[in-house]
Parts: structure tokens; C-alpha cells; sequence
């Protein structure tokens, strides 16, 4: 999209800058209960499950990785281990940046501010933020607007905290299902959807296809 200048930039943070790292645990500690080729569809089942239970009410991020992973256990007829889950929640705050990242956001941070929008606690995401290697103006949690993404509610709240129209904003995310799709509902003015390989593209729901961060620049004419 030519000649769009946006007033912000919205980030996803986990998946899209900060490299999501629980299918790569759960493929560890669930190896003692499932068989190595097998692992794969139980870790795409388990994001399903999670996707399901950021649907529901707002609860704390810990229970919901607690309880997609119990459901996820249930269906495979296999052990629950609460401990495991745990492990995956203390770790999210030690999780890095992709390679790119850094190298690309900082060539923006000083020119368009830069905003988060995680499905994310509090406490944990500014220690993932700290090592993205770019100022960002502000940080949005699902445990600050009580919703997750992909619901609307979350998308509002900063919407509201920063005074700003969705039109007038660029949304980034390597996610259709948890961002741009409902990116899309609320006409952002820009969808940049970045090909992590997890999600396959769709055109319909993106205006900017980009393979990574460091694409980023030129997308914003820089």
C-alpha cells in the first residue's frame, strides 16, 4: 500500500517478533507419553486448544496454557502433567527475539511509534520487549483489556488507550487467525503480514505480505 504513513504500528509480539518456542518444549516433555511421529499433530492440536480457550472469559495466562494443555492430554488419551505446563509459562519471559527483528524495528522506532498488542501478562511480556532491540511507545496486554485476541475487546482497549482509529493504524502480525483476520473487521488502515511459516498465507485477509521484520521499512517508505 503506497503513500500509507500510519499514525501507529501494531505489533503482535509472540510468534511475529519474540520466536514462539512451546510446540519446540512440548515436543520435549511430552516425548515420554507420545510417540515421535505422532508429536507434531499433538502440538498442533494443543495450539488449537489454546486458541479455543482464549475465546472463553478472561483468565489468567498461566490457566490457560494449564487447561488447553489438559484438554489437549484428554483427547490424546495421555498423562497430564500440571508441571509441564508450568515449565512452559516460567520460560515465556526468557524467549528471544527472531533474528530479524532488531534490525528492522530500529530503523522505525524513531520515526512512527511503535505499539504492542500481546495475549500476554503483565509481569512476563516486558522482559521479552527488553531485548527486541527498538523503543516501543506503549505495551497492550490481554491482562490489561481483560480479553485475548482475537476478540475485538482487546483490539479496543488500545485502540482507546492511545486515541486512535483503527483506519489510521498499521497492524503486523504473523497470525490471520488471532490477528489480521480480525484486523480485517475493524478496518485497520494497513494489514502487514509477516511469513513465519506457521500460518499459510491469505490474501483476503492482508494488505502486505513481507517474509520478515527487515522487510519493514520500505513497507512504511523508509
Amino acid at each position: 500500500m503506497p503513500n500509507f504513513r500510519p499514525k501507529y504500528i501494531s505489533f503482535d509480539c509472540y510468534g511475529t517478533l519474540t520466536r514462539f518456542r512451546m510446540t519446540e518444549m512440548a515436543t520435549a516433555f511430552m516425548a515420554d507419553r507420545i510417540d515421535a511421529d505422532k508429536l507434531p499433530a499433538f502440538c498442533k492440536d494443543w495450539g488449537a486448544y489454546r486458541f479455543d480457550q482464549v475465546m472463553g472469559a478472561w483468565e489468567p495466562y498461566q490457566e490457560i496454557i494449564r487447561n488447553s494443555l489438559r484438554r489437549t492430554c484428554q483427547k490424546w488419551g495421555v498423562a497430564y502433567n500440571e508441571a509441564d505446563a508450568d515449565a512452559v509459562y516460567a520460560a515465556v519471559p526468557t524467549w528471544g527475539p527472531h533474528d530479524d527483528v532488531a534490525g528492522g524495528l530500529s530503523q522505525i522506532g524513531d520515526k512512527i511509534p511503535l505499539v504492542i498488542l500481546s495475549n500476554a501478562m503483565n509481569d512476563q511480556i516486558h522482559h521479552n520487549v527488553g531485548m527486541l532491540g527498538a523503543p516501543f511507545h506503549a505495551v497492550f496486554t490481554a491482562q490489561m483489556a481483560q480479553a485475548y485476541k482475537p476478540r475485538m475487546q482487546a483490539f479496543e482497549y488500545m485502540f482507546d488507550q492511545l486515541g486512535a482509529n483503527p483506519e489510521d493504524m498499521m497492524h503486523v502480525s504473523s497470525s490471520f487467525r488471532y490477528d489480521q483476520n480480525t484486523a480485517t473487521d475493524l478496518h485497520f488502515g494497513c494489514r502487514v503480514f509477516v511469513g513465519r511459516g506457521h500460518e499459510p498465507s491469505n490474501p483476503f485477509y492482508r494488505d502486505v505480505e513481507i517474509p520478515h521484520i527487515g522487510c519493514l521499512p520500505a513497507v512504511v517508505g523508509l
